[in-house]
């Protein structure tokens, strides 16, 4: 196929991808600010998210102030953020525009609605609208728009380059999430292992959709050492860095076949440290070290498959 087909594909994915999870982030944030120990400081909560959401790194540019209502302003709804919920739509919709005969009518209306349902909302429809109901709202319509893609195109190379963008992305902000809050927000001392740090641990389970999944593989308390497990080793959870990288090992070999790619090298030496690896051993490493380590691997692997696959040079794709 055109490799500009593929690289609009792949970043259509990737940009609905980005929306759904930068929802994530902002939702487990906001569940953090409301407990009652922390609501005096609730932009506390939100700030992690200017440096580790991907966007245009503009907010003191353009805001005056910093609390959670222009930290949300601008990572849900700013225009001029690169990296905003609703930038991250409009992407995705022209990427798709650009290629509606490479997808199914379903999948392009599926990105059209959501984009005219979101084009015009401003703060106060967002209020109106309620944080949490919005942030639920944007998961719904990235599970939609997934959903219509596996169960409407063909499995074919442009299938597989829109899985690509989706698994590269997920993973990504699986790591970030993670990284919010063990290097971040993790609380003091005296507040481990409390009913404050309880109700966070399930805020951040609930936020990656693993708080059921949780409790069925382990049918105990939260326990943190558990949660990063379960997030990252566990092949069977869907939103692990694991299961990303193998559904992206998989892909990767249907679509180079023979060729021995670079992307496919740098992928299978990630996906062996995801596989063989411990969580105690990544605890002893340090958990932070190792998730900046995996993001920086992941990366990486992103710009290697813009150059073996795709047109656009990595350094214009990777700012897009």
């Amino acid at each position: 196929m055109l490799s500009r087909t593929a690289e609009n594909l792949f970043w259509m994915s990737r940009a609905m991808e980005r929306a759904e999870n930068t929802a994530r982030m902002l939702d487990v944030s906001f569940r953090m600010s409301l407990l009652p120990s922390t609501i005096d400081k609730q932009a506390l909560h939100f700030e992690p998210i200017l440096a580790i959401a991907p966007g245009s790194g503009r907010f003191h540019e353009l805001y005056q102030e910093l609390n959670h209502e222009t930290i949300i302003r601008y990572v849900a709804l700013e225009p001029e953020n690169g990296g905003s919920i609703w930038s991250l739509i409009r992407d995705a919709r022209e990427n798709a525009r650009a290629q509606r005969t490479a997808i199914s009518s379903e999948a392009w209306e599926s990105l059209n609605s959501t984009w005219l349902q979101v084009q015009n909302l401003d703060y106060q429809g967002l209020m109106r609208w309620g944080y949490r109901d919005f942030f639920d709202w944007v998961k719904e319509r990235s599970h939609l728009f997934r959903g219509v893609v596996f169960g409407t195109m063909l499995h074919d190379d442009a299938f597989r380059f829109i899985r690509l963008g989706t698994f590269i992305e997920r993973a990504d902000n699986t790591a970030r999430i993670l990284d919010v809050k063990y290097h971040v927000l993790l609380p003091q001392g005296e507040e481990v292992g409390g009913l404050i740090d309880y109700y966070q641990w399930g805020a951040l389970l609930r936020s990656v959709g693993a708080f059921r999944a949780y409790r069925n593989v382990y049918r105990d308390t939260v326990y943190p050492w558990r949660i990063a497990e379960l997030l990252i080793l566990r092949e069977d959870m869907p939103r692990s860095l694991h299961h990303c990288y193998q559904n992206l090992i998989g892909t990767l070999d249907e679509l180079a076949g023979k060729k021995e790619l670079e992307c496919r090298r740098l992928a299978g030496q990630t996906y062996a440290r995801l596989k063989y690896g411990r969580i105690d051993r990544i605890f002893r490493s340090g958990l932070h070290e190792f998730l900046t380590s995996f993001i920086e691997s992941n990366n990486m692997l992103g710009m290697q498959i813009q150059e073996d696959f795709l047109m656009i040079p990595t350094a214009v794709a990777g700012a897009a």
